[in-house]
């Protein structure tokens, strides 16, 4: 039997298979699945584990799970303590939880800090083949190596800890073809080719399934782009975005701390060539290709990732956008008033008060190497303000080694302790009501980064090359 990637995986780890009846074919049920990672942030956890206290459990396998602070830490000065009362009991409670219960905890002192989607592939948590589940809609980041990752709710995230297992159904099976090269000028990136696929499938595009991206262009990626691609899966309705994992994947798990040592990870990975790969003639679901070989720089107008245009063109008109769906007019309307735009306006004439490089988007050392291609020997526009936040301790002191934060210091650029930042303003880095920023998070949703903030998703270059000009720019023209 022909049998996608992704079948691949769940039927390994089905303990209980309900996903089919077996007369008529049709999903009956919730399936338990086994799962292999866990990651907990001090949000979605607090109260998991007050339940298994109330319940009196434990946690099964505590050695399956790791913990770090991201989504309230302060990314300015850590030596000052938390003045937001609900973020400090929030990170009080996570630690405290983490030693009675026996679980790794990565809090704000540690040089392994970050943001949980960027520190498990880091520390080599995150392997091909396994299941991995997060209190966090972005866990899908994790699917860049070939594993089936994906976010759960907070009863969830107890059910895994005392369980080490999830009730699931079983999600349709959604390939996507990327056709084409990216442009060797690190102009065209992979959040680029993110965002098309999301305004070409909407954001109910991939409701119900795992995407499969595949293609020429996902190929060529490396890791730290591959977790671009897959971090956005999400944004267009899928339950957990996959690539198969190759030598690019292989090399980049070598050394890493949780990582298979050197002569047991050659047998894993003769197993992994074998096995996590779709077969040549299986059938999926839903299947979409994409051509990049004309990709142009993207960049958000509206208030949902769907919402965007080429940098050369202009704002759309509602009806434009709909293309006949009244419901889909109806929100232009409101993206509008609420972006304060109007329809025919170029993008470049569009100005920014902020910029923010960051978030499990593009936070990564690569992201951070590409934006200060844009940005040295520049200066900062006198009307921004912007900010440079590291995925990771690890990913910033790298780029310090590197001189990179001296780079966006000199030229306006705030550097930032590592943390979530900006992304969902659950912390003090917040836009205020009607400032405009140009952000390289992955949703522009209403108020996402502070009540009245509007958001418009960009690449690092862009977001860079913006921060510079004041408005948006196209960075082809620059590089």
């Amino acid at each position: 039997m022909q049998k996608t990637l992704f079948d691949k995986i769940w039927d390994s780890h089905v303990v209980i298979d309900n996903s089919q009846d077996e007369h008529a074919g049709d999903t009956t049920g919730p399936s338990l699945v086994y799962i292999d990672r866990h990651l907990i942030h001090e949000v979605t956890s607090p109260q998991a584990f007050a339940g298994l206290k109330q319940s009196g459990r434990k946690v099964r396998s505590p050695g399956l799970t790791i913990a770090t602070t991201d989504h309230n830490v302060s990314t300015g000065n850590r030596s000052l303590p938390v003045v937001d009362e609900v973020s400090k009991m929030q990170l009080e409670t996570l630690g405290r939880n983490c030693k009675e219960f026996g679980i790794t905890f990565y809090d704000m002192t540690s040089p392994d800090q970050g943001i949980v989607h960027v520190i498990g592939p880091e520390l080599g948590f995150t392997l091909p083949g396994t299941t991995i589940v997060c209190g966090d809609s972005h866990t899908s980041t994790h699917g860049a190596f070939g594993a089936l990752a994906f976010g759960i709710g907070t009863s969830e995230v107890e059910h895994v800890l005392a369980t080490q297992c999830i009730w699931m159904y079983k999600p349709k099976s959604f390939l996507i073809n990327v056709k084409g090269n990216l442009r060797k000028s690190h102009t065209i990136t992979p959040k680029d080719i993110i965002l098309k696929i999301i305004h070409e499938i909407g954001t109910d595009g991939g409701s119900g399934t795992v995407i499969e991206y595949r293609g020429q262009a996902i190929s060529a990626l490396s890791m730290e782009q591959r977790m671009t691609i897959c971090n956005m899966s999400i944004e267009g309705g899928a339950r957990a975005g996959l690539i198969a994992p190759d030598e690019i994947t292989f090399n980049y798990l070598r050394g890493r701390r949780y990582a298979p040592k050197e002569s047991e990870l050659d047998k894993m990975i003769e197993l992994w060539k074998s096995n996590l790969r779709s077969d040549s003639n299986v059938k999926f679901d839903r299947v979409e290709t994409i051509n990049v070989d004309e990709l142009a720089p993207q960049v958000t107008w509206g208030t949902n990732p769907s919402m965007v245009v080429d940098i050369t063109d202009s704002i759309p008109s509602p009806e434009e956008f709909a293309e006949g769906d009244e419901n889909k007019r109806k929100l232009a309307i409101r993206a509008l008033e609420y972006m304060n735009l109007e329809p025919g306006t170029q993008m470049t004439d569009v100005h920014v008060d902020r910029v923010f490089i960051g978030s499990c988007t593009n936070s990564r050392l690569e992201d951070l190497i590409e934006a200060s291609i844009v940005i040295k020997g520049r200066k900062v526009s006198p009307n921004v303000r912007a900010m440079i936040v590291p995925g990771s301790q690890k990913v910033k002191l790298e780029a310090e080694r590197m001189g990179l934060d001296r780079i966006f210091k000199d030229s306006g650029f705030e550097w930032r302790e590592s943390g979530c930042s900006m992304c969902l303003g659950m912390n003090s880095d917040i836009l205020s009501p009607g400032e405009r920023c140009a952000s390289t998070s992955n949703r522009n949703f209403e108020g996402r980064q502070g009540a009245g903030g509007r958001t418009h998703l960009v690449s690092p270059v862009m977001a860079a090359a913006c921060a510079i000009e004041g408005h948006f720019v196209d960075v082809r023209d620059w590089l």
